[in-house]
């Protein structure tokens, strides 16, 4: 299975569910690199856009993003990474990113 990258620019979108229960706790980009850090130690690991940088999340705030299972979809063009949560996700300190309800 090869990872679409071109479609981004280099980046695909991932999607961060909590493998418990289900929640989604946030999204980001990652790029080849990234996605190869991710799998190699087991961490959740982005490509920060506004830092132009590798961003393995937790790697301040010691909240950590443990990954125990990664899906493609069916364009291999965006992932979901089901992960064990270790602390709150969002830099607000929420548990999830996505907590401002539109409607």
């Amino acid at each position: 299975m090869e990872l679409d990258f071109e479609k981004m620019d280099g980046l695909v979108p991932v999607i961060i569910q909590d493998a418990n229960d289900n929640v989604i706790l946030m999204q980001g980009f990652m790029n080849k690199e990234a996605f190869d850090k991710t799998l190699e130690i087991g961490k959740v690991t982005f490509w920060s856009r506004s830092r132009d940088c590798l961003w393995t999340k937790g790697e301040t705030s010691g909240n950590f993003l443990i990954v125990k299972e990664i899906y493609t979809d069916c364009d291999n063009d965006t992932l979901l990474i089901k992960a064990e949560a270790k602390g709150p996700t969002c830099h607000t300190g929420e548990r999830s990113c996505f907590f401002k309800k539109v409607k």
